[in-house]
C-alpha cells in the first residue's frame, strides 16, 4: 500500500511515516500544508491519503472536498486530535473513507489503513456508532446532510449565481463547483438547479433576498 502523509507537525508526520514503514507500508510523499496534499495527491495517486484535519493554509476537510473533486477515486482519511461528530458527518459526507483520532494505539492505526483494502471504512466502532447517531438527527435529515460549503454554494444557486461567479466566490475552479452541485442534487433527490433551490427555500435551507450574481 502506498501513502501519502499531510500534516503540519512536522514531528508527528516524520513519526507516523515511520511507523507506517515499519508495518511494511510504503510512504510515498510527505506534504506539510493542505494546499501541497491537493497537488501531491493528484501528481503522486497513492493509495489512500493520509490529511491532519487541522492545518494552518487548507484544511483536511477542503483538501478532501478538492482531491475527491479532481480524483472520486481516491482513498482519503482524516487524521484528528479532537474528534467531534459534525466534522465526522462533514468528512464522511464529502467522500472521506475514514476518519481516525491520532490518539490511537498504532496497532490498531494500522489494522484500519488495512481494512481499507477490504473495502471498509478507516473507523473505529466507537467512531461508527456515533456517526450513526448523527446521522439519524432531524436536522441532518432535513438537509440532505449537505455540509456547511454546499449550504454555502446552494445559497448562491438560490440567488442566480453562475457557476463561474459560484467558483470566483468561493475561490475553487469551476469543475469543484459542478462537483458539489452534482452532489447536492443527489442529496436532496433533485434533477436540477431550479428544483434545488425550490427545496431550499421551501425547508428554509436558505433564505432569499440576495442579489443575483
Amino acid at each position: 500500500m502506498k501513502l501519502l502523509v499531510a500534516d503540519d507537525h512536522t514531528l508527528f508526520r516524520d513519526g507516523l511515516a515511520t511507523l507506517l514503514e515499519a508495518a511494511g507500508l510504503q510512504v510515498i510523499g510527505q506534504v506539510g500544508l493542505g494546499e501541497a496534499a491537493v497537488t501531491a495527491a493528484l501528481a503522486l495517486r497513492p493509495d489512500v491519503i493520509l490529511v491532519d484535519m487541522s492545518m494552518p493554509d487548507l484544511s483536511g476537510l477542503e483538501a478532501l472536498r478538492r482531491i475527491r473533486a479532481a480524483w472520486p477515486e481516491a482513498q482519503v482519511v482524516v487524521l484528528t486530535d479532537a474528534e467531534d461528530d459534525t466534522e465526522l458527518l462533514d468528512v464522511v459526507d464529502a467522500g472521506g473513507r475514514g476518519y481516525l483520532s491520532k490518539n490511537l494505539n498504532a496497532e490498531e492505526f494500522i489494522r484500519m489503513l488495512h481494512g481499507l483494502e477490504r473495502g471498509e471504512a478507516a473507523m473505529t466502532r466507537q467512531t461508527t456508532g456515533r456517526l450513526l447517531n448523527a446521522l439519524s438527527h432531524t436536522q441532518r435529515r432535513t438537509t440532505g446532510h449537505l455540509t456547511e460549503r454546499e449550504v454555502e454554494l446552494l445559497r448562491l444557486i438560490v440567488e442566480g449565481c453562475s457557476n463561474r461567479h459560484i467558483a470566483q466566490v468561493l475561490q475553487v475552479s469551476e469543475n469543484t463547483v459542478k462537483y458539489h452541485i452534482k452532489n447536492i442534487l443527489q442529496k436532496l433527490a433533485v434533477q436540477n438547479r431550479t428544483e434545488a433551490a425550490t427545496h431550499a427555500i421551501r425547508v428554509g435551507l436558505v433564505r432569499t433576498g440576495a442579489t443575483p450574481g
